[in-house]
């Protein structure tokens, strides 16, 4: 069945306005990685995902794992809208003290946040272990991972993608969002890592390299993803950092910097334009 592509837009310019107030009202909170992810996540929790709001912790179902913890903002964005908790608590949980959206994800505070993470690297390992646990149980379920283009500096991270391939953990779908920028510079200055594709396929992955703000493209390289065989599969989405407010797209600034009234009200008019 086809895809009505204008829906997801359309529901990620939403998104990403409401990424946007929740962030000016904390003042505090990463704008400019959650912009550029946010597409990707609205395409898996909105179409590609079994997911039930209602059933949060149900056996069978798919699960997320943001391993770069900082952009939760967009995850936080998502889960609202899908219903797992309500919408006002964007405008007035997120980074409070003892609130339930913590500045990084918190599972233990936040329905539908399968892994508290932050600590850069970490994700991709929990999301191996949720996905060997559903092999072990003989669930058909999918383990979805995002990770930055910046996190992937970390060790950690390709000692869990051998793992993953190792164990032909065919059920675990990661993302890299490349977007080209990292918390004070550009990620190929910080730490030159191309080729990512030919990497990843050093690890015995199957990879594909995607524009990710395009959702014909997100949805055909999920659907792919879905159907390869003893290995996992990891999709490298090349982004823009800031993506939807003209002034803040590929600025490094914006990698964690909070909107003051002028700016908010620039963005808002360009995001409800």
């Amino acid at each position: 069945m086809a895809r009505d592509l204008g829906f997801f837009e359309a529901k990620a310019k939403q998104l990403r306005l409401d990424i946007l107030e929740m962030i000016y009202n904390a003042q505090s909170g990463h704008l400019g990685g959650s912009f550029s992810e946010i597409d990707v996540l609205t395409a898996l929790f909105f179409d590609e995902m079994n997911v039930d709001p209602k059933k949060p912790k149900k056996e069978g179902r798919d699960r997320f794992v943001l391993s770069k913890g900082h952009t939760a903002p967009a995850l936080y964005a998502v889960l609202a809208d899908k219903g797992f908790f309500p919408k006002e608590w964007l405008m007035n949980s997120f980074r409070g003290i003892n609130s339930h959206l913590q500045g990084h994800p918190d599972m233990k505070k936040t329905p539908g946040v399968e892994m508290t993470s932050g600590s850069l690297g970490m994700g991709l390992s929990a999301a191996n272990g949720m996905a060997m646990a559903a092999k072990l149980k003989g669930q058909t379920n999918n383990v979805y991972c995002m990770m930055g283009d910046g996190e992937i500096n970390e060790g950690q991270i390709w000692e869990a993608a051998a793992t993953a391939a190792h164990f032909k953990l065919d059920n675990m779908i990661a993302f890299v969002d490349v977007n080209g920028l990292q918390n004070d510079n550009y990620t190929n200055i910080v730490k030159e890592m191309n080729p990512i594709s030919d990497k990843w396929r050093a690890f015995g992955w199957d990879a594909v390299e995607i524009d990710g703000h395009d959702f014909g493209q997100i949805f055909e390289a999920v659907d792919r993803a879905k159907q390869i065989k003893d290995k996992p599969a990891v999709i490298i989405i090349h982004t823009v950092k800031g993506k939807g407010v003209s002034f803040m797209e590929n600025v490094v600034e914006w990698h964690g910097k909070a909107p003051n009234t002028e700016d908010y009200e620039k963005a808002k008019a360009e995001l409800t334009a």
